[in-house]
């Protein structure tokens, strides 16, 4: 439970107030707080003056009974105890008197409640004692009146008493009705009575003709004060509180209190919850189990009645009405009323009444409550009251107002620069971004119909106004509207308007120089081409202007943004790389003709990079927006270099299988290597990677006219080793063989040259070349002789390419076996490999023979015996002669006798296949 409060603030102020008649306290802001004034002209007469202290006015003091209605002529009379039921108003007065009055609610031209109370009749009780108690039983048209210690009841309509069956309850010093009944009769009501000098509690029912006893509750002490809910009382004993089901007898302390001191204060305020008065000054809260599960409200000392019209709790004490919030415990509304003596809620109607008159405290609307709290930025507690209003509102006006409150909230600490808690606001009110959009001049489309909300959401004309020209908070509040944007724009808050969303973002982006401007340009947006493009041109962002271009279908105005940044007409620092871009964003073009009107400038501009127009293309004719490498290759034959990095990337890279572009590409390659040789200034370097892609293509493709290449570098005698590849290729090994021996004098590429040329062959054909080799080292007609040690190295180095029988055939006899050991071992160590080779290949296929025949023996089964007295299983004759055949199983039958069995097989199984027709 809680315990304690703070009170210095309202204390403070009733203190002010009684000194120098007026009053102010300090709100949790510590700024003085609004004073609210009601007036009237007999106010001072009727005994109450109003001055107000709220951070909300939730009420308005209104009067309902003028004195002179109640008094008359008479001047002692006071009013003692009040009860209202509809629009009906019972005052029971000192003098035994019961007043009945009829409560009229009007508006006035200011559109504020206010009530006639006509007066329908009066009764005296003719007890002369004051009526300190009445309650209503509107099912039963009965009215249950404390006088004189005893309980009357009287009709509501004549006042007069009506018979209760004999039953007289007297010596009674309080009552209550239970307002949560146990009983389940809709026609009587539950009471519960305290009865002087005992410590017990009666629970009655009253009938519209009877009262009858039920129970009777002991309790430790004399009750003071009690209410009733369902089976739990809730008892003010002389020195605590208590909590009592007299259903099963469990009861539970509260606190202490002395009533002696102060009076209690006992109060039923919802199902099996109870207000008390604490020590302390403060109004604690209790329910059934004795559990407070709400924070205490801190009232005066002095309170001598309370009430509750949710979400407030309203006290009187000698010379003030103070409102608390049951939500945040906080002090909302004060107003200053002598000479208090009554305070009841009636079906969330709040009386008032001084000792001559009666006054209504009526709850000003929520919704103006709201709007008050948030006039006066007290968002938290608009928030709060806001979500206590649902209980109250229907639900689909209440989602309504929530989300407008929402939204307002999250402008309000817009304005103070608390974004976090402003977008909150915002996405939980599902604001329309627009609203927001529109604080910040010229970000929404022109084409935009959108117009702000009426009411207005909040008090801004635009960001100007906003920040008053300091530059820094502009900064931040456009940093934060590019945040909530973002996160607006990937959710479906934006479903009906994403173009001013997109816009807006694009227009930020590019005015804070944002990187993400193209991010939002390269991918799906809705941004508007005629709000966005002047914008970025202001702003010098060329080359997302020309991606807005690219995104909204216009290429071609984007290609000619492009070249003018990177021709430097533009200037544009956002790609570096811009280019390198363009060419890339043309290989990737569908529009052919756009294409083919600026690959002239890419390739004037550079060749290389150019040329990838073209080289990142597909190739394929079949496929709509690709290029025919014929017409490329014609349109680059005014770019050399292009021409040649295109007919390498047809060639090396994608092996198109085409001989004009491989011979094509092997005569660039020659007129290369050709003019380097011709040209003084050419580094060895630069002709030997020329020929180095010469002797490659000329390698490894199979596909280029050989007689023209061949034809092309016959005169010249650099390209030797080019030409003995060509001869090659033609199969004119000899004729190779002798340029690189007997003209190159190059042993190690005359043996690579075998390699080569062999590489696709079998071993026959490679041991042919090896030999061609050799003879051509041994022949000794050509100039200088044979060539003796280029021979022996040959055969040292490849032994398992030559075949030694016809090796040793044409060596001459005087060379000396060592030269030849590392071959003639080679050769033996083959020999015998080859010998031992074949042997297990001999004895693999000797075991597999083997096993066969161990396989159809076994399937045999064994030998099968014939003789003369041994029968055929088909005929049942005896066997003549050895000849046989075997049935599945060994059985022996005649050979004819198979055949013929084999014949009538077919007409068997049409007989089989009819008899199985019969019994289908």
């Amino acid at each position: 439970m809680y315990f304690g409060g703070e009170t210095g603030s309202v204390t403070a102020g009733r203190e002010r107030a009684r000194e120098g008649g007026g009053v102010e306290c300090l709100n949790e802001t510590d700024r003085p707080v609004e004073r609210c004034h009601l007036s009237n002209q007999d106010s001072t007469d009727h005994g109450w003056d109003v001055g107000g202290i709220m951070s909300v006015k939730a009420f308005e003091l209104v009067p309902a009974v003028e004195r002179e209605q109640v008094m008359g002529e008479k001047v002692r009379i006071n009013i003692e105890c009040i009860e209202c039921c509809g629009v009906h108003l019972y005052l029971g007065t000192n003098d035994c008197f019961i007043h009945h009055f009829l409560l009229e609610e009007r508006t006035t031209t200011k559109g504020k409640l206010a009530y006639n109370a006509q007066k329908l009749l009066h009764k005296y009780l003719g007890l002369k004692k004051p009526v300190t108690e009445l309650k209503a039983a509107s099912a039963l048209e009965r009215l249950i009146v404390l006088c004189d210690s005893t309980i009357t009841v009287v009709d509501m309509v004549t006042l007069e008493p009506v018979p209760t069956g004999g039953t007289k309850l007297k010596g009674v010093t309080a009552f209550c009705i239970n307002e949560n009944p146990v009983t389940g009769d809709a026609f009587c009501v539950e009471m519960a009575v305290v009865l002087a000098r005992r410590r017990a509690v009666q629970i009655c029912t009253v009938h519209k003709d009877r009262v009858q006893m039920l129970k009777e509750v002991t309790t430790p002490e004399q009750p003071c004060a009690l209410s009733l809910d369902g089976y739990n009382i809730c008892l003010a004993l002389s020195t605590h509180y208590m909590i009592l089901n007299y259903s099963t007898g469990a009861s539970q302390d509260l606190f202490p209190y002395n009533c002696e001191e102060r009076k209690p204060i006992v109060k039923r305020i919802g199902r099996e919850e109870f207000l008390l008065a604490a020590p302390g000054g403060l109004g604690m809260f209790a329910n059934a189990e004795g559990i407070s599960q709400r924070a205490p409200v801190s009232w005066s000392e002095s309170v001598i009645a309370a009430a509750v019209c949710f979400p407030y709790v309203v006290a009187l004490d000698e010379g003030f009405v103070t409102v608390h919030s049951m939500l945040d415990q906080q002090l909302k509304q004060t107003l200053s009323f002598r000479d208090g003596q009554l305070l009841q809620d009636f079906e969330g109607k709040v009386v008032l009444a001084s000792s001559k008159a009666v006054y209504i405290l009526v709850p000003l609307p929520l919704e103006h409550q709201i709007q008050d709290l948030l006039a006066s930025h007290h968002v938290e507690e608009a928030l709060t009251l806001t979500e206590a209003a649902q209980r109250n509102i229907p639900k689909e006006k209440y989602q309504i107002l929530h989300k407008r409150i929402l939204q307002q909230a999250g402008f309000i600490q817009f304005g103070q620069l608390q974004f976090l808690e402003a977008k909150e606001h915002f996405r939980k009110g599902q604001l329309d971004v627009r609203e927001l959009i529109s604080l910040y001049p010229l970000l929404l489309p022109a084409s935009s119909s959108f117009t702000r909300c009426h009411p207005p959401l909040h008090e801004f004309a635009d960001l100007n106004h906003l920040t008053q020209g300091d530059q820094e908070k502009v900064q931040r509040f456009k940093r934060f509207l590019i945040s909530y944007l973002h996160e607006v724009r990937s959710s479906d808050s934006a479903n009906g308007f994403r173009e001013d969303v997109d816009t807006a973002l694009l227009k930020l982006y590019a005015e804070t120089g944002h990187e993400s401007l193209l991010d939002l340009l390269a991918s799906e947006n809705a941004c508007l081409l005629a709000d966005s493009a002047p914008w970025l041109e202001k702003h010098h962002k060329y080359f997302a202007l020309g991606l807005l271009y690219h995104y909204n279908g216009q290429d071609s105005a984007a290609l000619q943004m492009w070249v003018k940044i990177v021709s430097g007409d533009l200037q544009d620092s956002t790609r570096p790389d811009l280019f390198e871009y363009v060419v890339d964003f043309l290989s990737f073009c569908s529009n052919l003709d756009l294409v083919w009107r600026h690959a002239d400038w890419a390739l004037q501009k550079d060749q290389r990079t150019g040329v990838q127009i073209f080289t990142k293309r597909h190739t394929s004719e079949e496929k709509e927006g690709q290029l025919n490498p014929d017409d490329v290759i014609t349109y680059l034959q005014k770019h050399s270099q292009a021409l040649l990095l295109y007919l390498e990337h047809l060639v090396l890279e994608k092996r198109l299988q085409k001989e004009k572009y491989h011979t094509h590409l092997a005569v660039l390659y020659a007129d290369r290597v050709l003019g380097l040789i011709s040209r003084p200034s050419a580094t060895d370097d630069q002709l030997s990677a020329a020929r180095q892609k010469l002797q490659r293509l000329l390698k490894e493709s199979n596909l280029y006219r050989v007689q023209l290449l061949l034809g092309k570098i016959q005169d010249s005698e650099m390209l030797l080793l080019e030409r003995a590849t060509l001869h090659g290729k033609l199969e004119e090994h000899d004729k190779a063989l002798h340029i690189l021996v007997h003209r190159l004098k190059d042993s190690a590429a005359a043996e690579d040259y075998c390699s080569w040329a062999s590489a696709s062959h079998d071993k026959s054909y490679c041991q042919n070349l090896f030999h061609q080799l050799l003879s051509v080292y041994l022949d000794p007609d050509v100039p200088g002789g044979a060539q003796t040690v280029a021979a022996v190295d040959l055969l040292n180095r490849h032994a398992e390419d030559f075949d030694a029988v016809r090796v040793l055939k044409l060596l001459p006899e005087e060379w000396s076996l060592p030269l030849l050991r590392p071959f003639l071992c080679g050769a033996l160590r083959a020999s015998v490999h080859a010998r031992c080779t074949s042997q297990i290949a001999v004895g693999l296929a000797r075991a597999q023979n083997l096993q066969l025949q161990h396989d159809r023996l076994k399937y045999r089964g064994g030998p099968v015996v014939v003789s003369e007295k041994k029968g055929c299983q088909l005929c049942h004759n005896t066997f003549s002669e050895p000849d046989c055949a075997c049935l599945p199983g060994g059985t022996p039958v005649h050979i004819h006798c198979v055949a013929k069995k084999a014949l009538n097989l077919p007409v068997e199984r049409q007989h089989e296949n009819a008899h199985r027709s019969n019994h289908t």
